[in-house]
């Protein structure tokens, strides 16, 4: 049986977020989502491109918290991001302060945009990520206040709006998963609505619905969430995270 800790099993949910991805740069934002896209390229997604956070992309596997260590294996400055990202070669994780049950996040303000309650980061480019590329999200604290029936304001695109846009927006719309410390999220096919897909060892359905605003689709069997390989545990532990950052995160 392994000893994971809670933040443990939500990095190797991030991590397969990002399986069999490809060739593409991957955006994670959070420490959480960092530990999981390095534990990704380590171990079962090699082609996955980590930039430096200036303007390269760097091999080889560095922990978070510290400078990048390794070979530059590509020139990234800012105007050519925007090129991967037109062309759907990127696949990035955000942090939504809200989310709705089509995927549809705030990171902009809370209450009304005109006069809002708490200024938040604003769109930046959430919309262009979520229309352009895939896009998942990670949430740190699963409650209602974050999963609500209506965000305030539609900073990244969710698939009611996609599809009620049209192909301008819906073409290349590809909203992946939402990882939170309770549980996986993904989107049912056909309503596009947020459904669980699998909770965490010691979580059960009813809390995730509980801490949930709003109606998630509820499969008849929902599994447990994978437990990390010994493999993956040395890894996290002792080269990607042994600052234990992670439980600042998630607390253990």
């Amino acid at each position: 049986m392994s000893d994971a800790t809670r933040a443990e099993i939500c990095a190797v949910a991030c991590a397969e977020a990002y399986r069999d991805n490809g060739e593409v740069i991957a955006s994670a934002f959070g420490t959480i989502p960092a530990i999981g896209v390095r534990l990704a390229r380590h171990t079962f997604s090699p082609d996955l491109m980590i930039s430096d956070g200036e303007a390269t992309a760097v091999r080889g596997t560095w922990a978070v918290g510290s400078p990048a260590e390794g070979d530059a294996e590509a020139w990234l400055p800012f105007n050519q991001i925007f090129t991967l990202v037109w062309n759907g070669k990127r696949h990035i994780t955000m942090i939504p302060t809200q989310i709705d049950a089509f995927g549809n996040a705030n990171i902009s303000a809370i209450g009304d945009h005109a006069k809002p309650k708490v200024q938040l980061l604003g769109v930046r480019g959430a919309p262009g990520n979520s229309v352009y590329h895939p896009t998942s999200y990670w949430v740190p604290k699963h409650s209602v206040r974050s999963f609500v029936p209506k965000v305030d304001m539609v900073s990244g695109v969710g698939n009611d709006n996609a599809r009620a846009a049209g192909p301008s927006a819906s073409r290349f719309h590809d909203l992946r998963v939402v990882v939170t410390d309770l549980a996986v999220l993904d989107y049912e096919p056909e309503s596009g609505r947020l459904r669980i897909k699998s909770v965490h060892p010691g979580v059960t359905v009813d809390e995730v619905v509980a801490a949930t605003g709003f109606d998630l689709v509820v499969p008849a069997e929902v599994p447990e969430s994978r437990q990390p390989t010994a493999e993956e545990l040395a890894l996290i532990r002792t080269v990607i995270d042994p600052q234990n950052l992670r439980n600042a995160e998630v607390p253990a």
